[in-house]
């Protein structure tokens, strides 16, 4: 059994945040009523992005239907539909002066659509009063409605994510409501309408380096184009623990092995989270 860490190491720390654009960031999200995932889960990014001026955008309210052993996010019932939540987010990227933003939401699962329809309406919305803004949206799997996937990719974002968190073998104790395989198959899906894909997982949760490698394979094997790799942190002492802190050494380990397997671009490194520098994941980094 692995002993688990008693407290973070050096390289995890991070400032608070902090600053002008921090504050505007702050006052624009508050002023628009919406919902970022920054702060819905604890991402140790958040001073250094806001303080950038950018915060990932969580659609759909704050509650979400599942209860992920990693995740933050408030469970539970949520709140009616906000239809006009799609002309407000699109109003705080114009506000921010985004040229590329990273939309995600809570899972809706007693939505019949998943709220694929208020997804949609966001990237157009966002399309109409930020034409030359790139749109990267982090997507639930939609419990493998394909018919709300593709509802959500005829609005054409630039890069369509879904993220695998963790290896087969630890998704009943870290997605015990999702499906490896779905997973998968959506990120084979999107891949086939002729979309960029990405995907990313948490290191330090429980599994082993031969786990890592299949996952990786897997992804590849679907067409996944985009990979991130970070740290799991426990956001608080009901979620699942840490099992050890991966070194930076490791991950820029996993992130010359994933270019070397053929992915087009890794960002593997403590911190990471999907949405860290995605700005760099929207155009190919390898000629065709």
């Amino acid at each position: 059994m692995a002993v688990r860490p008693a407290e973070k190491p050096p390289w995890l720390k991070v400032k608070l945040p902090s600053g002008e654009n921090y504050r505007f960031v702050r006052n624009v999200i508050d002023e628009n009523r919406l919902h970022t995932v920054c702060e819905s889960a604890h991402c140790p990014n958040m001073g250094e992005c806001w303080g950038a001026g950018t915060a990932t955008l969580m659609l759909l309210g704050n509650i979400c239907t599942r209860s992920c052993g990693f995740c933050a996010v408030l469970t539970g019932r949520p709140t009616e539909l906000d239809w006009e939540e799609p002309e407000r987010v699109a109003r705080a990227v114009e506000l921010m002066k985004l040229q590329h933003c990273v939309l995600t939401s809570v899972n809706r699962d007693e939505l019949k659509d998943g709220g694929a329809e208020i997804w949609a309406r966001t990237i157009r919305a966002i399309k109409t009063r930020c034409p030359g803004t790139t749109i990267e949206v982090l997507l639930p799997d939609f419990k493998g409605n394909w018919d709300a996937l593709y509802r959500v990719l005829e609005e054409k974002p630039d890069v369509v994510s879904h993220n695998m968190e963790t290896v087969p073998r630890l998704y009943r104790q870290v997605r015990p409501q999702a499906k490896y395989e779905r997973s998968l198959e959506f990120i084979r899906r999107t891949k086939e309408a002729g979309f960029r894909t990405k995907s990313g997982a948490m290191l330090g949760i429980g599994e082993t380096h031969e786990e890592i490698l299949a996952l990786m394979q897997d992804l590849l094997d679907h067409g996944c184009d985009v990979l991130t790799l970070g740290q799991y942190l426990q956001p608080t002492p009901q979620h699942l623990p840490v099992q050890r802190f991966v070194t930076p050494e490791e991950f820029e380990m996993y992130r010359q092995i994933g270019l070397e397997m053929g992915f087009d671009y890794v960002e593997s490194g403590p911190l990471v989270r999907s949405s860290y520098h995605s700005e760099r994941h929207v155009k190919p980094r390898r000629s065709p």
